[in-house]
């Protein structure tokens, strides 16, 4: 048996329950060495096999988890953050379908969720943003052309913009280009929840400047929106005329 597992965004404590219990329990553990922090490791048996797979193959990747199958050992395949965004997982998946491999997946908290508890914002506020795109700028791997972050740009939502912080100022000019005035809050979160984290915030007119400055070229989330600082209408939910199936209004 295979568990992909999220590792979630960096802080050991931030895997799930089941992810950790999982990571203790296998035989076999193939780790996204370049993003996963290697303090979770320290939860695995002391016999368990363990392979970095930023060294690895998409082919030796599943040779180790047949070898492992073979043996009748359960292997877990960890990725960073929550492995349906960009963690590359669909290949491995319909690869080991094919093989007849069984296997399930383990959500983990991603690290644009992880920015916004950096941040201590909320993504969503009522009469300013009920959206959150999650993309990137194109760059090795092409984006579709109506994904591009200037198209995208036109919905004026909340935008968490993944593995583009080395193109800040292509990031910059697509988003401009595509209607973000240059006042627009930015803020840059790098390595959300690790010790080593940094916050940047400014505006699309400022913040290439300051994260030069701050030394972030990395590992970085980009989060563009008026829900930063904004002031924003209180959410209905808890109003006191507003019912709901709970609760019947109070006025």
């Amino acid at each position: 048996m295979v568990h992909i597992v999220g590792a979630g965004p960096g802080d050991p404590e931030l895997i799930t329950v089941k992810g950790r219990r999982y990571l203790e329990e296998a035989d076999v553990v193939i780790y996204a060495g370049s993003l996963v922090n290697p303090a979770l490791l320290g939860v695995c048996r002391e016999d368990a096999v363990i392979h970095n797979s930023a060294k690895m193959t998409l082919e030796e990747v599943l040779a180790v988890i047949e070898e492992a199958e073979a043996a009748g050992r359960m292997t877990v395949r960890l990725h960073t953050g929550d492995p349906a965004i960009y963690g590359a997982i669909q290949e491995q998946m319909d690869a080991m379908a094919k093989k007849g491999i069984a296997y399930d997946v383990v959500p983990g908290v991603s690290s644009f969720l992880a920015s916004a508890a950096a941040l201590r914002q909320e993504y969503t506020l009522p009469g300013i943003s009920q959206t959150v795109i999650i993309t990137r700028q194109a760059g090795r791997t092409p984006v579709p052309e109506r994904e591009q972050l200037r198209a995208l740009a036109a919905h004026q939502a909340t935008m968490c913009i993944f593995l583009s912080i080395t193109m800040l100022e292509t990031v910059i000019a697509e988003l401009m280009a595509g209607g973000y005035a240059a006042d627009t809050p930015i803020a840059i979160v790098q390595k959300a929840s690790w010790p080593e984290q940094k916050i940047v915030r400014g505006t699309l007119a400022t913040i290439a400047e300051q994260a030069a400055e701050a030394k972030i070229d990395r590992t970085a989330m980009i989060v563009v929106s008026r829900c930063l600082g904004a002031d924003y209408e209180l959410s209905r939910l808890y109003a006191p005329e507003f019912s709901h199936m709970f609760r019947k209004a109070s006025r």
